[in-house]
């Protein structure tokens, strides 16, 4: 099978996965780059294209990964695209967003309140347990500042209308940062929200790996 690569969150890393088992797959995380001043996310994806050396990969992204896994999507050929708590197009991105990005609204935001754990962000996260919510601090405190507030203006400024053919999309129905309503998902996870790697792994687990092995025996039917 194609080798997997996974693209972790705006905010999080590679530890919200910790609680997924992918088995045999051996996937390779890749951790993001600092970005150049004034980067757009299409030449930002380009430059984490080069951190992918391996032909048609199989790429897993959440949240903003899942974005910039779409944007990789143009420029190299993918096996398959696994979004996570992510959007495909701009809009599937909540309205606000896109207002916040034209009156340049993100900008007012305070870095030091970004990466505040609290109860909203709690809230926001769907984080509920004592044990997510120190996860969900010690990531927030370690975040570099500036790719945080790099990433959410591209967030706000994502213009992307492109869907491609290879995807399948897991969302959750309790998301409050990409709310499901406006999002075309593939798989439903109940009560679900954007930390659900984490306190809905089991059931993410299940579906990756029955999806990466189905990949993994059609590439086998194709080669006899």
């Amino acid at each position: 099978m194609n080798k997997i690569y996974i693209l972790s969150g705006l905010g999080v890393d590679r530890r919200v996965f910790d609680s997924i088992d992918f088995g045999d797959l051996d996937p390779e995380f890749i951790d993001w780059i600092e970005p150049i001043y004034s980067e757009s996310l299409v030449d930002y994806a380009k430059r984490i294209v080069q951190l992918i050396p391996d032909k048609n990969p199989i790429l897993i992204g959440l949240s903003f990964g899942g974005m910039v896994a779409i944007e990789i999507s143009k420029i190299i050929q993918t096996e398959k695209l696994i979004l996570i708590a992510s959007a495909k197009t701009k809009y599937e991105l909540p309205l606000l967003y896109r207002i916040a990005g034209i009156l340049k609204l993100n900008k007012l935001i305070p870095t030091f309140f970004l990466k505040q754990q609290n109860f909203i962000t709690n809230w926001f996260f769907g984080v509920t347990t004592t044990k997510d919510r120190q996860l969900l601090r010690t990531i927030l405190l370690e975040t570099n500042p500036r790719f945080l507030k790099w990433a959410i203006h591209e967030i706000a400024n994502w213009n992307n209308e492109f869907v491609p053919n290879n995807y399948i999309h897991i969302h959750g129905n309790a998301d409050k940062i990409i709310p499901i309503k406006n999002v075309k998902h593939d798989f439903l996870i109940e009560g679900g929200g954007h930390f659900m790697t984490v306190n809905k792994a089991k059931q993410i687990e299940k579906i990756l790996l029955n999806n990466l092995r189905e990949i993994r025996e059609k590439k086998t039917e194709r080669n006899f």
